[in-house]
């Protein structure tokens, strides 16, 4: 009598901890997850995209028993996973122009409509410059007709496929190719930017959050909790690149829990636009000690530093930890958070 064998991705026990309750797995950790985007793609050592990609798709998958279509923009997600003629999605998958997957994937929703497929859902997705800048325009239509789509954005804070170009999210005072590290205001303009999560919010569609790759199961039960409902939903997920911020691979998951940690990427949801919950700060982290490992932001340290752009970033800081409520009685405070 022999006994079949089935083999797992590597890694597949290793994320989400599987000591824990089985109530209390991620997706990443259980031998039935779907493995949306498997092995044998070409995404650089540390991809925060990578990561926030499989995290994002599986939970989907989970939550409608495999019954979903992905569309995705051209960007850095679309060219590593699928070179051709290869691919490592294991789901239906379509590949959009750099600006239009929420038009595309608008057109896929209504199609499954006219079939009466109404238990087929809809993920578009796509990187920071096609969903804040060139895909600004369709996504914010689609969130005005209330579309059937869940549009996820992987922000990894600049054009990193080709060349890594500023983009409407790149942060105040980053050095890119388009913004460089010099005169008296050196790299990305404090005026300017899109904040995309709150602009999504002023639409009034049913379901708004942001995430981070630092928090498998925070991200895993929004991204559920969105495809409960029906209507357009908007996910922002903050994806630390290597190689456009300057960062070590292995640092990646670090920096996503440190941006969080600070309060220059504030964790919430919301629903038909009003804030109702918010991922609180256990132990605040100070601006510096979170610019201080990416090379893009080396201009502001040193003996020819910006400690005064240093403070306007932690200002920045301070801001969203008021706004969204991301500090109580149980978080810790640092003292001189503007320290050096």
């Amino acid at each position: 009598m022999t006994t079949p064998l089935k083999f797992y991705q590597v890694g597949s026990f290793a994320v989400g901890n599987r000591l824990l309750a089985q109530g209390q797995l991620s997706e990443q950790s259980r031998p039935t997850r779907t493995n949306s985007l498997t092995s044998g793609h070409r995404a650089c050592q540390g991809c925060g995209e990578a990561l926030g990609a499989r995290y994002a798709l599986d939970a989907a998958m989970a939550a409608t028993d495999g019954k979903i279509v992905a569309v995705n923009a051209t960007g850095c997600l679309e060219v590593f996973s699928t070179p051709y003629p290869e691919t490592s999605w294991r789901l239906p998958w379509l590949h959009s122009l750099f600006g239009n997957a929420a038009a595309v994937a608008t057109g896929v929703a209504a199609a499954l409509r006219a079939q009466g497929k109404s238990d087929i859902r809809v993920i578009a997705q796509g990187g920071d410059g096609g969903t804040v800048d060139i895909g600004f325009g369709p996504l914010s239509g689609m969130f005005e007709r209330n579309d059937d789509v869940l549009y996820i954005c992987y922000d990894n804070e600049a054009y990193m496929n080709t060349g890594v170009q500023r983009s409407g999210a790149t942060p105040p005072a980053a050095r890119t190719n388009t913004t460089h590290a010099v005169g008296e205001n050196p790299g990305a303009s404090f005026s300017q930017g899109k904040n995309l999560p709150v602009i999504a919010m002023a639409h009034g569609i049913p379901y708004v959050a942001t995430a981070s790759v630092a928090d498998l199961h925070d991200l895993e039960t929004k991204v559920k909790k969105a495809m409960t409902f029906h209507g357009a939903r908007y996910l922002h997920i903050l994806v630390p690149c290597p190689l456009g911020w300057g960062s070590r691979s292995e640092e990646t998951i670090h920096l996503a829990r440190m941006a969080t940690e600070s309060g220059l990427f504030p964790v919430f949801e919301a629903e038909y636009g009003e804030v109702i919950s918010s991922k609180k700060i256990r132990r605040q982290v100070a601006v510096v000690d979170y610019l201080k490992p990416q090379k893009r932001f080396a201009h502001l340290f040193g003996a020819k530093g910006r400690p005064d752009l240093l403070e306007l970033i932690q200002a920045n800081a301070n801001r969203n930890i008021a706004k969204y409520e991301l500090m109580d009685e149980n978080s810790v405070r640092l003292i001189g958070v503007n320290r050096e």
